[in-house]
């Protein structure tokens, strides 16, 4: 299992770069400034937790027998999925009922931390 997210998150990390760049460069001018914050922040939100994806898998090689961490890993997931993935189909389309998609990602990203938190203070 740690081998997987250590996958994920760098694959993750590989995808923020190469849609930063893509953001940066190919929709700098295509883009209105508000959307292109939009999608800015959708990049800002996959970045961090491409990273907390990685720490889940230097985690469970820490702690291999937790049922929580990856649990929350698989949260991480969902979040960029949910959240950074509608930001930036919102920000490309200006499809605005995608927004309410957003807070799912959101609350994802919440609980997958604070049972991070949580499984990390009930081990041994």
């Amino acid at each position: 299992m740690p081998k997987t997210f250590l996958i994920l998150g760098a694959i993750n990390a590989f995808l923020c770069i190469a849609l930063g760049a893509f953001g940066a460069h190919g929709l700098k001018q295509t883009l209105s400034e508000s959307m292109l914050a939009v999608y800015q922040t959708g990049i800002q939100y996959h970045f961090y937790h491409a990273f907390g994806i990685l720490i889940i898998g230097l985690l469970l090689l820490h702690f291999p027998k937790s049922r929580l961490i990856p649990i929350s890993g698989w949260l991480m997931m969902a979040g960029i999925i949910f959240f950074s993935f509608s930001l930036y189909a919102l920000s490309l389309t200006g499809m605005r009922g995608l927004g309410m998609i957003t807070p799912f990602g959101g609350i994802s990203f919440l609980s997958a931390w604070a049972l991070l938190v949580f499984a990390i203070w009930k081990e041994k």
